[in-house]
């Protein structure tokens, strides 16, 4: 059994930068530079686990130990709260894997229509997902590639390495569906690929193009402020390639494991790449890897403003969904799929992953690392009162002593 690896604190921290550009972060929305609603997500990150949210202390009733824990933001674009609700995420999927090969395919949008993105971000990406799935369903349901419902999980990234936007869906499809008949059909090309990607970057052009349209269409009827789809832009997307990317099929049922847990729950930016944050000059320089270069780690130094502005780009809209689950691993239908694909295909031994780390175990004593935390006030903003100390020994002797 593979150890699972601690990660060590990061040196810096993407809250420290926004506290201290917080008078700067606030003008920003009065000119118009941030929205009101990525005001409100930073402010959120910037009071992660501080005296601002509150807190609590939790004491052991095996050693005695007492503990202050500052309360967390559970904002999903804050780089300390994804640890939890990734692994709590990835173990319900480790239930959900099919005993079979699966295809890693990414569907990106041209640079053309970031402009779109920024203003219209829910619209243009709600229409991402619906192309995506549409150009798979299509595919999979044609007799000559497959003749199957498929299923897919599609995740949502907004950036590349240096935080510029590029929006692009990571897509996990198995190599393979469920027939009408409800007959497991294996991929007709024995796993080394799921369609010709050529192919299905013409025709995910040209669905995409179309549920923007009827996106657009359905905007314009609810609301006064009307957009309009400039003819140039429509036109130049369709004059040059989009990019359908399909990876190697994951090498087994661990490998998707894997995956799964360095992209669901990422966001724009983790701590641990933040190598400075200067406040003498308003800079932050940060690690990224060069694709051009060969994936080459090289360092990148902004303005921490401009750093700010990169970062709020990838704030998604309220209540918008990142991961969604389409065709036999739907939430409606994975239940009977899962099953009935389990029943006809022989079942495969799921190998640990290679590569786990350690969520925060808040029942774990820092002392004696028994499992005996238990939470015995709460406070607020203004702090633990004076008497806490005494105050909750006696509720730990209380409850030690029955």
């Amino acid at each position: 059994m593979q150890p699972k690896l601690l990660l060590s604190q990061p040196k810096y921290e993407l809250a420290q930068l926004l506290r201290v550009q917080w008078n700067a972060i606030e003008q920003s929305v009065k000119n118009k530079t941030l929205n009101t609603w990525q005001l409100r997500t930073l402010s959120a990150l910037s009071k992660c686990r501080t005296s601002a949210l509150g807190g609590h202390i939790d004491g052991c009733t095996s050693c005695g130990t007492l503990r202050i824990s500052y309360n967390s933001c559970r904002n999903r674009h804050c780089p300390k709260c994804q640890g939890n609700e990734r692994e709590a995420w990835i173990q319900a999927r480790e239930k959900e894997l099919l005993p079979v090969a699966y295809f890693h395919v990414v569907f990106t949008l041209p640079s053309e229509l970031n402009v779109f993105c920024m203003q219209y971000p829910k619209l243009m990406y709600a229409s991402l997902f619906d192309a995506a799935w549409d150009t798979i369903n299509t595919f999979s349901k044609d007799e000559k590639h497959l003749g199957a419902v498929t299923g897919m999980i599609s995740i949502l990234h907004t950036w590349g390495q240096q935080l510029g936007l590029h929006p692009h869906l990571h897509c996990i499809i198995p190599a393979g569906g469920l027939t009408k008949q409800d007959k497991w059909k294996h991929s007709k090309t024995n796993g080394n690929y799921l369609f010709p990607v050529k192919a299905l970057s013409l025709v995910y052009r040209a669905k995409y193009i179309s549920h923007l349209r009827k996106q657009v269409a359905l905007f314009n009827a609810n609301n006064e402020k009307q957009i309009v789809l400039p003819k140039t832009i429509i036109e130049s997307c369709f004059k040059k390639p989009w990019v359908v990317y399909a990876k190697k099929p994951f090498s087994g049922v661990n490998s998707v494991v894997e995956y799964l847990g360095r992209y669901t729950h990422k966001v724009a930016i983790s701590n641990h790449r933040i190598t400075e944050i200067n406040n003498s000059n308003n800079s932050i320089s940060f690690t990224y890897k060069d694709y051009k270069d060969g994936a080459k780690k090289k360092l990148l130094a902004l303005d921490a403003m401009e750093f700010v502005r990169r970062f709020s780009l990838h704030i998604l809209p309220k209540s918008f969904v990142r991961i969604r689950h389409y065709g036999i691993l739907s939430s409606t239908s994975k239940l009977k799929s899962i099953n009935e694909i389990r029943k006809q295909l022989p079942p495969i031994k799921q190998a640990k992953t290679k590569h786990q780390t350690t969520p925060y175990n808040h029942l774990e004593c820092p002392c004696c690392k028994k499992e005996t935390m238990i939470q015995l006030l709460d406070f607020n903003q203004r702090g633990p009162p004076t008497y806490w100390k005494i105050h909750c020994k006696k509720i730990l002797q209380c409850i030690t002593n029955t």
